[in-house]
């Protein structure tokens, strides 16, 4: 008897293949479902649309945010995001045929070095859901940093957390930082928005 054929990665539902993940990896993503559109809306709401040209993200999963941004932003913009695992970055590249996503496998330790193998500058804003509370210290150090040199003056890094342990690493590289928490998503989120310096006229670069 013939067997069925396994079904593409990106033909599978998201929320299915996001919680099988989650099973698989729960260290790595920290939360069985998606974000909630009012988690989206909280770190979104930082945004100018208008201005930006380059976002970064980093462990986009099913893409919940990164549809988001590309239904939002100019049309001359971009987005790169670092996935590191296989089947989302499969998933996100089947799923999500924009010419404008940049889809890598790879960490976010290295955004440097690939927004410049993408011609891509210097980001706007970075967006992370990674769970900076479960990887080791110097790693976490390592992403907060790269992604502090990978923004324009008066970008921001958006960060939204189950816990709030990544807030003192914020604090010691970047010029200023808000925060708040959002309890309308499973779990509830804390929200961090950490930005560089402006420009010598206060206004970003």
């Amino acid at each position: 008897m013939p067997t069925r054929s396994k079904q593409p990665v990106h033909r599978q539902h998201p929320i299915l293949l996001f919680s099988r993940n989650f099973i698989k990896h729960p260290r790595m993503l920290g939360s069985v479902i998606p974000s909630s559109r009012f988690l989206i809306g909280q770190v979104l709401k930082q945004v100018d649309w208008e201005r930006a040209r380059v976002f970064v993200e980093y462990g986009p999963g099913v893409g919940t945010i990164t549809r988001h941004v590309l239904k939002r932003m100019h049309r001359d913009a971009q987005v790169l995001v670092l996935e590191t695992n296989g089947d989302f970055v499969e998933y996100l590249r089947g799923a999500i045929p924009d010419p404008r996503l940049h889809v890598v496998h790879g960490s976010a330790a290295d955004v440097e070095r690939v927004l410049e193998e993408r011609g891509l500058g210097k980001a706007d804003y970075a967006i992370s859901g990674i769970p900076f509370s479960t990887m080791p210290a110097d790693l976490r150090e390592s992403i907060v940093q790269s992604t502090h040199d990978a923004l324009r003056p008066g970008g921001a890094f958006l960060v939204y957390q189950f816990s709030s342990k990544v807030r003192a690493d914020l604090e010691r590289v970047f010029a200023s930082m808000d925060t708040s928490f959002e309890p309308l998503n499973v779990p509830p989120a804390h929200v961090f928005v950490a930005r560089t310096r402006t420009n010598g006229a206060g206004t970003p670069a």
